[in-house]
Order: C-alpha cells, then structure tokens, then sequence
C-alpha cells in the first residue's frame, strides 16, 4: 500500500496508472459482494458530480455504496487514487472527431467536446495538472488532440505553441463557465437571474460608475440577450481568433525568411 506520506516524498512515482496494481485483491468473506473497482469509480463521480470535491471524502464514498471505508481500500490505496480514477472515467465520456475533413473543423468539434466535459463535471478542472492524467481515456483524448494539431501544417516545433494556446484557451473558459453554473445553482437561481443580480449590485457601487459606464458599449455590443448565448459567441469568437492565428502563423513558417533570426 502506498501511504500518503510515500506519495508526498515521490509523487510523481505514485500514480494509480504507475503502481500496476491489481484492480482489487481476492476478496475475504467479510468484503461485501460485487463491489468492483469500476462501481467505486462510478460512485466516485457521482458523488463529485452532486457534492463537489470539498466534500468528498472515503467515508462519504463508503457511505454511498453501503460498505465500510476501510473495505475500500481492497481497490485503492489512498484518496487520490480514486480521484486519478474518476478523473481518467470521464474522460471516456470525450467525443474525439472524425479523422477526415478540415482540420478547422476537427480542431473547432474537438474544443467543443473538451469544453462541454469540463463544464459538465466542475471538479475536473482543479485535479487537471495535479496528476499525470496517464490513464487510457485521457491518452486517447491526447492523442486525438495531437492528430488535430498535426493536421494544422505547423511544423513540429511549433504544434505544442499551438495546442496549448487552443487547449488552456478551452480551460479557462470552461472553468470560468462551470464555476458560474455552479454558484448560480447554489444560490438558487438561473444564470440569467443570478448574472442580472450581480451586474445590479455593481451598477449600485458609486465607486465603479465609471467602470460601468464604459462597459456599457461592450456589453450593447455582445449582442446577447443570456448568459448561454453570450458564452456560445464568446466561445466561438475567441476559436475563430485562434484558428486564425494558427493559419497565418503557418503561412508564416512558410516564408523564405521564416528560418533569418530577428532583428
């Protein structure tokens, strides 16, 4: 068993993907019966899922399933095991693109379905760089990223510039989106009810009248009538930029003078 404190001296020798331990061990007649590694998993991203990750814990988990936290530890060794696992779980759920048409259009699907997963379960983003995120799910996903990336025509010392200028674009959006989503339905009320509070309250702030006053004309100009439609154009306007910028860079490395120094 690894102990935490093994995992804080060596913690990148620590990942559940690393140990190649066996998913359970043979099952004493006191273990409950068909508890598997892959329900825990499952319960583990539900519970994340309703309670978030402050307030999930092995004894929350063992709760849910009905068993005691220490019969737990017949499939994993610590409590970020399971994260490493939950984590790797939804990743299943990334719709990788089909690996014909423009790469435009890939790489925009692509953002989208990273977006969507991100969104969809706000605890993702604060275990995202945490852990190694080698499992099968999340390699496949990166491969996916990887084909995309390649298809762009930037040469090799360029394409990783480019996904992460796509991917930790998709990141922080998403992360900001999901965040949102979540305190809106924590206090109770939609986006649109809960954004229309919030920008009440700063127009009541003399101090910021200024600042409200010369937002008034970006805000006019977003043209959105929601907070879903104001992300969607947002989203798709800040890909577009991206993708952009990708093509013309390309073009770039192109040129005959792409390979003299800089003044």
């Amino acid at each position: 068993m690894v102990s935490a404190a093994d995992r804080a001296k060596d913690f990148a020798r620590t990942s559940v993907w690393l140990n190649h331990r066996p998913p359970s061990r043979a099952r004493k007649s006191d273990q409950p019966a068909g508890l598997d590694r892959d329900r825990i998993t499952a319960a583990t991203v539900r519970l994340l899922d309703a309670e978030g990750l402050a307030k999930f814990s092995m004894r929350r988990l063992a709760a849910e399933l009905n068993v005691t936290a220490m019969s737990l530890y017949w499939y994993v060794d610590t409590k970020d095991d399971l994260l490493e696992l939950a984590l790797d779980s939804v990743y299943s759920e990334f719709d990788s693109p089909q690996q014909e048409g423009p790469w435009e259009t890939r790489l925009r699907a692509l953002a989208s379905a990273y977006r969507e997963l991100l969104v969809r379960h706000v605890w993702v983003t604060p275990l995202v760089g945490k852990f190694l995120n080698t499992g099968p799910h999340a390699m496949l996903m990166a491969y996916a990223i990887q084909d995309v990336i390649r298809a762009t025509g930037l040469p090799p010392r360029r394409q990783t510039g480019a996904l992460s200028a796509v991917f930790q674009f998709v990141y922080g959006f998403s992360t900001v989106e999901g965040q949102f989503a979540q305190r809106s339905a924590e206090a109770g009320l939609t986006q649109d009810e809960y954004f229309q509070q919030a920008m009440s309250a700063i127009q009541e702030q003399p101090q910021l009248g200024p600042l409200v006053a010369d937002s008034q004309d970006l805000i006019a100009a977003r043209g959105a009538e929601t907070v879903h439609e104001m992300h969607e154009r947002d989203f798709a306007f800040a890909l577009d930029l991206l993708i952009a910028g990708i093509d013309a860079m390309r073009e770039r490395e192109r040129s005959p003078d792409a390979e003299r120094p800089r003044q």
